[in-house]
């Protein structure tokens, strides 16, 4: 077995434990406190980033949810969806609102039916699993991997991770060179930002 294979099969064991935490997390009592608590922290981190464009996501399966800070931020900003437009292509991102018309995309997400385009600043990132280092496990795809790529490429872009506590890894998560980092991750219990000369993830409290 290669090293490259090691890799892959590192990522969907991790996946598959990553998995039942968060359904697990989704399923708690206290999952809509939680939900809202997320994202009013995560306002809270973007509140210096108000007026410029955020690409959001629809929620699938057991993800966490930031429709309730897309519905704020829209009222100041453009917010829009990613779109899958085929295997190993970066994301493209259509406007969205509140309440608009929406069609079936790849792998069953659902995304605005107008096509009208939108570059974000900001990108909310669904995920599997985040660890203290910024890393990040999606499904596989690696549509977010190139598409932060080709964002960072171009300028600056802030990605921020959005999930639920019970998601982070106690170990850092197994990566290769083509997987990208996350600038902050906000859960319902924390705002993480990179701290220290080892750039490794710390909380940060809530202003008052």
């Amino acid at each position: 077995m290669s090293a490259l294979d090691d890799i892959v099969a590192a990522k969907n064991a991790a996946r598959a434990a990553a998995r039942a935490r968060r359904d697990t997390a989704r399923a708690g009592d206290a999952d809509r406190a939680g939900e809202a608590a997320a994202n009013a922290r995560l306002l809270e981190l973007l509140s210096s980033h108000r007026g410029t464009p955020m690409s959001g996501y629809v929620a699938i399966r057991s993800e966490l949810s930031p429709l309730a800070a897309m519905t704020d931020w829209v009222r100041n900003a453009p917010v829009c969806l990613p779109v899958v437009t085929g295997r190993a292509r970066r994301l493209v991102f259509r406007r969205w609102s509140p309440g608009c018309a929406m069609e079936t995309g790849v792998y069953g997400t659902q995304v605005p039916a107008d096509r009208t385009p939108c570059n974000p600043a900001v990108l909310i990132v669904p995920l599997l699993a985040f660890d203290r280092a910024g890393g990040r496990l999606g499904y596989g795809g690696g549509y977010y991997d190139r598409t932060l790529a080709a964002l960072r490429d171009a300028g600056q872009i802030l990605a921020v991770g959005f999930a639920y506590a019970a998601q982070e890894s106690s170990d850092l998560l197994p990566r290769d060179k083509t997987d990208a980092t996350l600038d902050a991750i906000v859960t319902e219990t924390a705002t993480l930002v990179p701290s220290g000369p080892d750039k490794a993830l710390a909380p940060v409290p809530l202003r008052p």
